[in-house]
């Protein structure tokens, strides 16, 4: 029978062990370069939504200012569909290396989870790196309506319960949330009228056949629709004279559309801090001003934390309302 030497017994664990480590050294020395070392390939941008749109144009301004700061290329991508889903679902699930980011606003990270099933990540599942603007919507009439004011609106509603009709950019969207909270809040009931987004509801409002429509301001900038009351916190600085939701009795209105750029959980720290510092400046950057300006909207930059805590905030509020309204899973 043969016996094992004495200080050889723990040799080969001890190599085993010492090899482990240093195999994970390596592996994290690795990492830790690559991140010091970040960009040196191009980036690539996901926006989550059809090219051409607001959320685009301001999108490609903002890929385009990365990329004058960090000499790569960010090349835009739109993989547009189920409300967005489809291309947060991708960004969600790629590498967190810093090289696939994501445009755009939260509603598909905020109402989407509570609508649609198969959706794939949660608030959590991102890395905020700052809000750019806010998408602000509005309750609009055509210009031949009668109705001059919200309260005028109020007011027929009141007279003939579920007999106004409205128009939305699709079920569980902000203007449909908007509205249906409004209308708990007031105690009205109006009839929904969904959309596959702003453009063919217009169409159908200069016809006469919506007694409202909930657009953005950006599908309505420039043209003749008279805007009776906006959905945010404060007047809008281009309808300093339109109410808000709130000064018409709303204690709680649902938020404006909130919109900004992202990237997949767990960013190498660095990375994360350097894609932030690039976002602070992109949003003073004349050409993204200008695109933002040109969809009628404001900049309103918010840092990575406060952007990522507004929208966990939201993606509770949301949750609840709509559940409350009864409006989950369909």
């Amino acid at each position: 029978m043969q016996t094992k030497k004495e200080g050889v017994v723990d040799l080969i664990p001890a190599t085993r062990t010492t090899w482990l480590v240093l195999s994970m050294l390596v592996a994290s020395s690795h990492l830790g370069a690559t991140a010091q070392n970040w960009p040196t390939r191009p980036i690539e941008m996901i926006i989550p939504y059809a090219a051409g749109g607001g959320v685009d144009i301001v999108g490609r301004a903002v890929a385009g200012s990365l990329s004058e700061q960090f000499g790569q290329s960010v090349a835009v991508v739109n993989r547009d569909g189920a409300g967005g889903t489809l291309g947060f679902n991708v960004l969600a699930s790629a590498t967190p290396d810093g090289y696939t980011l994501g445009a755009g606003p939260t509603t598909p990270i905020t109402s989407s989870p509570y609508l649609i099933k198969g959706v794939r990540y949660q608030a959590d599942s991102f890395d905020y790196i700052c809000q750019v603007f806010e998408n602000v919507f509005a309750i609009a009439v055509e210009p031949g309506s009668r109705f001059n004011s919200a309260k005028d609106l109020f007011a027929a509603a009141t007279a003939n319960p579920g007999r106004l009709n409205y128009g939305h950019a699709g079920h569980g969207s902000i203007p449909h949330l908007s509205v249906e909270n409004l209308a708990e809040a007031l105690k009205l009931k109006f009839q929904p009228a969904p959309f596959r987004g702003d453009p063919p509801m217009l169409a159908v409002m200069l016809k006469g056949d919506l007694d409202f429509g909930v657009p953005s301001l950006a599908s309505i900038r420039g043209q003749n629709f008279r805007v009776l009351a906006v959905f945010d916190d404060e007047r809008h600085p281009t309808l300093p004279d339109v109410p808000t939701a709130k000064e018409l009795g709303v204690a709680t209105s649902v938020p404006p559309g909130y919109n900004g750029i992202y990237a997949p959980k767990g960013l190498p720290s660095q990375v994360r801090k350097a894609l932030q510092d690039a976002c602070s400046k992109a949003v003073q950057n004349d050409t993204v001003a200008r695109a933002i300006g040109n969809t009628g909207q404001v900049v309103r930059y918010l840092t990575g934390g406060q952007f990522e805590a507004r929208t966990a905030a939201d993606f509770t509020f949301k949750g609840e309302l709509i559940r409350r309204l009864g409006l989950a899973g369909q």
